[in-house]
């Protein structure tokens, strides 16, 4: 890398972290959570620091650091009214997708190893530094609700994929009768979203019921054969990839307290069963809206059909948006992946709907 490229790109970091110092800092006083406003204050402080950082970088390489940098204006006021108005969590999401996509682009110039040793050392703390917002940002997330939503929108595509695939099969076999269509694909909904949430409730409880039975083995063991216990322990790390040596002197170490063997045997479930049930179930069913909706006003099946694709491809887009914004990949890869995945499902059903109605000579409803 030339040496005015490398002092772009540090120019480049500079703006960006003065930028974030802005950002946080703003975000910090319009945040409605008193937690998330403290942890973006300090983070804030942070990232100024950073940009100090690169600062003294461009000039180092010959290059002058403008004296004001202006804030993202469009940006900043974006983020402000998501503070204000909406779910911290969505605040949350879209910091820590930020965060990541900073440390990577960090990481690849630290593994170049194009600046000098200290410059080197220090980019590696702000690496780090970076890597601990991120954690910090997922902790937020999970403290805020993030696991709940996660579900909530996975479960929503699943009825939206599913039920677009049935009425666009039924479309082509009945392209003379929506309300029939309708029916059927709400049906289908419905059972789909009994059955998701009957699932979910019988994983979550018999998880509980498989720690519950564990738990009493372990009391017993503990009770009967304490070393049988520890013996299970040792297994149990080395099994995770812990050296032998090391597994020995863990297990021995937590002999004597039983809680704390347990709380690495067993697997903890803190969801719960009825909860579970009904978030999945509900969620089920509101995917189930978008492409099921324009058949109970539309004409012709084959009428409805294009209002279900057009809702259905706009809820995959925003659905491919929150994943990409929870996991930090490419927005425009996931939306792409996501709407190309449930408009080729819907393609394929409306072929195999439109040959069982040639195969069985059904004839269209009017």
């Amino acid at each position: 890398m030339q040496q005015d490229e490398l002092r772009r790109r540090a120019l480049h970091f500079y703006r960006n972290e003065i930028h974030d110092h802005l950002l946080y800092q703003a975000l910090a006083e319009n945040a409605r959570d008193p937690e998330l406003a403290r942890q973006l204050q300090r983070i804030s402080r942070m990232e100024r620091g950073h940009a100090r950082f690169w600062a003294q970088v461009v000039r180092q390489l010959g290059g002058e650091v403008p004296e004001t940098v202006p804030p993202p204006r469009v940006k900043l006021a974006a983020m402000r009214l998501l503070a204000r108005l909406v779910s911290p969590l969505w605040l949350v999401a879209l910091l820590e997708m930020s965060e990541g996509g900073a440390q990577r682009a960090y990481f690849r110039l630290w593994q170049a190893r194009l600046l000098d040793d200290k410059a080197q050392k220090t980019l590696g703390a702000v690496i780090l530094d970076e890597m601990e917002h991120e954690q910090v940002f997922r902790a937020e997330a999970e403290r805020l609700g993030g696991n709940n939503v996660r579900d909530f929108v996975l479960g929503m595509n699943d009825g939206l994929v599913e039920i677009l695939g049935a009425v666009t099969g039924l479309s082509a076999a009945y392209p003379g009768a929506p309300r029939v269509v309708a029916l059927s694909g709400l049906i289908v909904g419905v059972a789909g979203a009994l059955s998701m949430g009957i699932g979910a409730f019988i994983s979550v409880r018999s998880q509980r019921q498989v720690n519950e039975a564990r738990r009493r083995h372990m009391d017993i063991l503990f009770a009967v054969a304490p070393q049988r216990a520890h013996q299970a322990l040792q297994e149990k790390l080395s099994g995770s990839g812990l050296p032998e040596t090391v597994s020995r002197e863990v297990a021995e170490r937590l002999g004597d307290d039983p809680q704390a063997v347990r709380g690495l045997l067993l697997e903890p479930v803190t969801e719960n069963e009825l909860r579970s049930a009904l978030f999945t179930g509900f969620a089920y069913l509101f995917g189930v809206i978008f492409p099921l909706t324009p058949y109970f006003f539309a004409d012709t099946s084959l009428t409805a059909l294009v209002g279900s694709v057009t809702f259905a491809g706009l809820a995959l887009a925003t659905v491919g948006l929150f994943i990409a914004t929870l996991s930090g990949i490419s927005i425009r890869s996931k939306i792409l992946e996501m709407v190309s995945a449930g408009l080729t499902a819907a393609a394929l059903a409306y072929g195999f709907g439109l040959a069982m109605q040639r195969l069985f000579g059904i004839e269209a409803l009017g």
